[in-house]
């Protein structure tokens, strides 16, 4: 398999560009970058690594360096119990731009959540979201479920 990085790129930015539209900031590619790659990482930290594996699968392989950099297999799960406390994940995957990307709204943190689960399912079968829905807290279920019909 021959590796097109040109292509990769061209493919990530028209993502980014296509997911800045959906979530209402088209001129600010780097924020929905970072919200992007934090709700990534913070789900990959509450699913069991069997079921990132099949997650990311399904992804095209810009979306699959996003969702993998920085993964440690040997990093202790959180405890994730409820929306508020993913949206505290979210935000702490974000770092110190969490207070400008999510302006201290869980409206809009969650908002965006919501919107970045309807944009996957451009990449991703319906059958994998129920996966990774059954494998989340029961407070959480709501996150994929709400949107799994997009």
């Amino acid at each position: 398999m021959a590796l097109n990085f040109n292509q990769y790129a061209t493919e990530g930015t028209t993502f980014l560009e296509d997911y800045a539209k959906e979530m209402n900031m088209p001129n600010d590619l780097e924020k929905a970058g970072r919200i992007f790659a934090s709700i990534m990482h913070a789900l990959r930290d509450i699913i069991p690594a069997e079921e990132s594996l099949q997650f990311i699968a399904q992804l095209p392989m810009f979306l699959k360096a996003v969702y993998v950099n920085g993964w440690s297999l040997k990093k202790k799960k959180p405890k994730i119990k409820n929306m508020a406390d993913f949206l505290d994940l979210v935000r702490a995957h974000d770092g110190p731009t969490q207070y400008n990307d999510f302006e201290y709204s869980d409206d809009t943190a969650e908002r965006y959540v919501d919107t970045t689960f309807i944009y996957i399912r451009k990449y991703v079968s319906l059958g994998e979201l129920e996966d990774i829905r059954g494998s989340l807290p029961k407070e959480l279920k709501s996150m994929i479920y709400s949107n799994i019909m997009f």
